[in-house]
């Protein structure tokens, strides 16, 4: 009972978060939208077509960009939460929790994916109006391929929240990050067959059969869908582990409590 007051308690904070600063709220998605426009309108030129006669191509481009989003949010998360902990003191606080810094922290990631989920929706159904291509929503089937791809963005985000928690200022590292993850989505496994041990390239290629091809979940290779929950589950793991690391050292060192 106590996890759930916890969750519900996540899940309010960050709709008090998104409505009360309502215009940065927009700003963020009408930017999201813009940047997938032009994308968008780059690949529609260099493919010299209009967006009917692009196909898969541009449903492709669809699917991906909806992965990065999701992939942006999911590691923000962590890594830009910490910092604004550290930056309003609040940080201390969340360490005297009875539940634990770890569970406030599982449990904001699972309020912020609901939230995020609204957002992305409002975002996909903008990029499928503007480019007259309405995909395939099979949300029993998306749902939990979108959870497991996000899994491993996670992970990153534990991994740079526990930088953040040491060095401070990791802002610059967050912002590379952002376009190494577009490689990870975008990049064909053709290139390599070590392609698919990448966070969030397997799932974005089952996301796109069921979005874009109308498989639904059982449909899926069995191999690729049990492949890409042991990858998550690695990345993730991987990603709490450091950050606990990151956490015992900040502590040993006092810096929980200054920026």
């Amino acid at each position: 009972m106590r996890y759930l007051a916890l969750f519900m308690a996540q899940l309010k904070i960050r709709y008090i978060y998104l409505k009360r600063y309502y215009f940065d709220t927009l700003s963020m998605i009408v930017t999201l939208f813009l940047v997938f426009l032009i994308i968008f309108l780059g690949a529609s030129w260099l493919l010299g077509g209009t967006p009917g006669e692009v196909g898969d191509t541009l449903e492709g481009i669809v699917v991906g960009f909806m992965v990065w989003s999701f992939a942006l949010m999911a590691y923000g998360t962590l890594s830009w939460g910490m910092i604004e902990e550290a930056q309003q003191g609040t940080l201390e606080q969340l360490y005297m929790s009875p539940l634990g810094f770890g569970w406030v922290t599982i449990l904001r990631v699972a309020a912020h994916f609901v939230i995020n989920v609204l957002i992305v929706v409002v975002i996909l159904f903008l990029m499928m109006a503007t480019t007259g291509r309405w995909l395939n929503l099979d949300i029993l089937s998306l749902i939990p391929l979108v959870l497991l791809t996000v899994a491993g963005a996670y992970g990153i985000g534990f991994f740079m929240g526990g930088l953040a928690l040491v060095f401070k200022r990791v802002q610059s590292a967050l912002q590379i990050l952002q376009f190494v993850l577009v490689i990870f989505i975008a990049a064909p496994f053709g290139w390599t067959p070590f392609m698919r041990f990448l966070p969030l390239s397997l799932g974005t290629r089952l996301i796109g059969a069921v979005m874009i091809d109308g498989r639904s979940l059982v449909e899926l290779a069995p191999g690729d869908v049990l492949f890409l929950i042991g990858n998550s589950a690695v990345y993730f793991g991987l990603g709490f582990l450091a950050f606990k690391f990151f956490e015992n050292v900040a502590r040993d060192r006092g810096l929980l409590g200054h920026y």
